[in-house]
C-alpha cells in the first residue's frame, strides 16, 4: 500500500515547467557538492511517478545512505529546487531584481565595500521610484541610514537628513493607507463569500460601514500609489456590486481597466488584476444589458489569455474566470447547449487542477454546470454536482452558495420524483435558512411551495400550486430587488413558468431574453 506523507517536495516537482526543471539540473551539475548527484537521482525518480509514494522510493533507493536521513534529505533537495528557482525566475520580475541588489548589498557591506554599497543603492532607488515600490524605498532608506552611520555621520547635511525623514513619513504614510485598503478589500469579500450580495437594508449597512472610510467625502486619493488607487477602485466596485448599484460598480472597474499599464501586465500580480477586473467587466456590463460592452472585455479576455506568456498560477485563472462568465453568458441567454459543448473540457480541468482551484471558485463553477444539466434536463448529472457542491468541507461557512445549491437540490429531487428524499432534503434545508437567519422572502415562497407539493396528491391541486407559486415569485422579484437576487444563481420564475404552462425551461429564459433584448 503506497505511504501518502508529507509530499510537499512532489508537488513542487510536478509544478515545474521543463524549462525548471532543465535550469534545476543544469545548477546541479555545475555545483556537485556532496551527495547532491543523488538529490538529482531522487529528483529523477519522483518526477516519474504518477502518484507520490515513498514506500516505492525506500525500495528502489534502500541501499543508499541518504535514505537513513530521508526527512533531512527531502528538506535538502526542496531548499536546493527553491534556490534554483529563485534564480531562474530573478530576471523575469523587477521586484526580485530589486530584492537581489538589497542581498548584494547586505553581502558588500560585510565586506566593507561602502562605494560599491552606495552604488547599488542608488541604481535600486531609481527602479523603486520608477515603478513606485514604496515599500521597498522605505528598505532602501533604511540600508542608506546604515551605510552614511558607518561611513560618519558628519558627511551628512541637516538638509539632507530633513529630506530623508521626509521621505519616509511619505513612504509610512502611503504603506499606511495601502495597508488599511487591503484590510477593507479583505472585510468586504469575505461578507461577500459569505453571505453574497446584500438582501435588505440592513445587510447594505454592514457593507458601508465596512468602507465608511474610503465613501468619506474627507478621504484623499491624490497621494495613493498605482498599487493603491487600483486597490481603491477595486474596493469601491465590489461595495457597488453588493448594494446593488451596478452601473456605478461597472465605472469604477472600467477605472482601473483604463489606468492599466499594458507594458507591466506580464507580471504576475498585475495580470491576476487585470484578468479579475475583466470578468467582472464582463459579468456586469452583461448583467445590466450592456451586451457590447461584455461582448468586448471577453473578446479582451481571451486575446490577452492567448498571447500572455501564462505560468500555472495565471492559467488556473484565466480557466476558471473565463469558463464561469461563459457559462454565465449562455445561461442567461438561455442558450444550454452551446454550454453544453464546454462542460467536457472544464470538467478536464477541474480534475488537472483538482484542489489547486480555490473551493469558492470551484463551487460557483461547479454550481453553473449543475444548472446547464437542469436546463437539457440531464438531473442526475445535475445532482452530481449538487452534491460535489454539498460534500465540500471547505465551504461550510461560504453560506450564499450552499444555500442556492440546497434549493437547487430540492427543484431536482422534484424532477426526478424523489418523493422519499424530499422531506428530509426540505427539512434541512428549512434548518439552514433559519439557523443563519436567511429566510428572506425568495426562499420562504419556494420552501413553503415544496412543503405544500409533497403532501398535494391531487392533479389540479398541485397545478393551483405552482399558479400560485409562480404569481407571488414574479411578484416579489419584481418588485423587490433585493428578492430578485437570488435569479442571479438560478432562474427559478422561469423554472416556475415553464412547469406552469407546460414548456421547457430553455425556451422560457430564451423568450425572456430576447424580449429585454428587443427592448434594449
Amino acid at each position: 500500500m503506497s505511504s501518502k506523507v508529507n509530499n510537499a517536495l512532489f508537488d513542487l516537482i510536478k509544478s515545474m515547467s521543463k524549462s525548471e526543471k532543465r535550469y534545476f539540473k543544469l545548477m546541479s551539475s555545475r555545483h556537485t557538492i556532496g551527495g547532491e548527484n543523488n538529490y538529482v537521482r531522487l529528483f529523477d525518480y519522483m518526477d516519474k511517478q504518477d502518484e507520490y509514494d515513498e514506500d516505492e522510493i525506500f525500495r528502489v533507493f534502500k541501499t543508499e545512505a541518504f535514505i537513513n536521513r530521508f526527512s533531512i534529505t527531502k528538506k535538502r533537495l526542496y531548499d536546493h529546487i527553491l534556490s534554483a528557482l529563485d534564480s531562474f525566475h530573478a530576471a523575469g520580475s523587477i521586484e526580485a531584481q530589486l530584492h537581489k541588489q538589497l542581498h548584494a548589498f547586505d553581502i558588500l557591506f560585510e565586506k566593507s565595500l561602502y562605494d560599491q554599497c552606495r552604488r547599488i543603492l542608488h541604481s535600486a532607488e531609481k527602479v523603486a521610484e520608477k515603478n513606485d515600490f514604496r515599500a521597498i524605498l522605505l528598505m532602501i532608506s533604511y540600508k542608506k541610514k546604515r551605510l552614511s552611520e558607518t561611513m560618519g555621520s558628519l558627511k551628512v547635511t541637516d538638509v539632507e537628513i530633513e529630506e530623508t525623514l521626509q521621505c519616509d513619513l511619505e513612504f509610512s504614510k502611503s504603506i499606511e493607507a495601502y495597508n488599511q485598503l487591503w484590510a477593507i478589500k479583505s472585510h468586504v469579500f469575505a461578507q461577500l463569500a459569505k453571505k453574497g450580495v446584500a438582501r435588505s437594508n440592513a445587510e447594505i449597512d454592514v457593507y458601508t460601514k465596512m468602507c465608511a472610510l474610503i465613501l468619506s467625502k474627507n478621504y484623499s486619493t491624490e497621494k495613493l500609489t498605482f498599487e493603491s488607487r487600483h486597490m481603491y477602485h477595486h474596493v469601491l466596485s465590489a461595495y457597488y456590486y453588493a448594494t446593488g448599484k451596478l452601473v456605478k460598480s461597472l465605472e469604477e472597474l472600467e477605472m482601473n481597466l483604463n489606468a492599466t499599464d499594458q507594458t507591466v501586465l506580464g507580471k504576475k500580480m498585475e495580470a491576476n488584476k487585470y484578468i479579475s477586473a475583466l470578468t467582472n467587466a464582463i459579468y456586469i456590463a452583461d448583467k445590466i444589458g450592456d451586451h457590447r460592452k461584455s461582448t468586448y472585455y471577453l473578446n479582451v479576455l481571451k486575446k490577452f489569455g492567448a498571447t500572455m506568456e501564462s505560468n500555472e498560477d495565471l492559467s488556473i485563472k484565466l480557466f476558471s474566470s473565463v469558463s464561469s462568465i461563459e457559462l454565465s453568458l449562455f445561461l442567461r441567454k438561455g442558450d444550454f447547449q452551446a454550454a453544453t459543448n464546454s462542460i467536457q473540457t472544464i470538467e478536464e480541468e477541474l480534475v488537472h487542477y483538482d484542489e489547486k482551484i480555490v473551493p469558492i471558485r470551484r463551487a460557483f463553477l461547479e454550481f453553473k454546470l449543475a444548472v446547464v444539466n437542469i436546463g437539457t434536463g440531464n438531473y442526475s448529472e445535475s445532482l452530481k454536482w449538487i452534491n460535489r457542491i454539498l460534500n465540500d468541507s471547505n465551504l461550510d461557512k461560504t453560506e450564499d452558495i450552499i444555500g442556492f445549491t440546497q434549493l437547487l437540490e430540492l427543484l431536482v429531487h422534484l424532477e426526478l420524483n424523489h418523493n422519499n428524499l424530499l422531506p428530509y432534503s426540505l427539512k434541512n434545508t428549512q434548518r439552514f435558512f433559519k439557523t443563519r437567519n436567511r429566510m428572506y422572502g425568495f426562499e420562504k415562497v419556494l420552501l413553503q411551495f415544496i412543503s405544500k407539493l409533497i403532501k398535494c396528491e391531487d392533479h389540479f391541486d398541485r397545478q393551483n400550486l405552482w399558479e400560485e407559486m409562480y404569481k407571488e415569485l414574479a411578484k416579489i422579484t419584481n418588485d423587490d430587488v433585493f428578492e430578485s437576487v437570488a435569479l442571479d444563481y438560478f432562474d427559478f420564475e422561469s423554472w416556475a413558468e415553464s412547469k406552469l404552462k407546460g414548456k421547457s425551461f430553455d425556451a422560457i429564459v430564451r423568450e425572456k431574453y430576447n424580449r429585454r433584448m428587443s427592448v434594449a
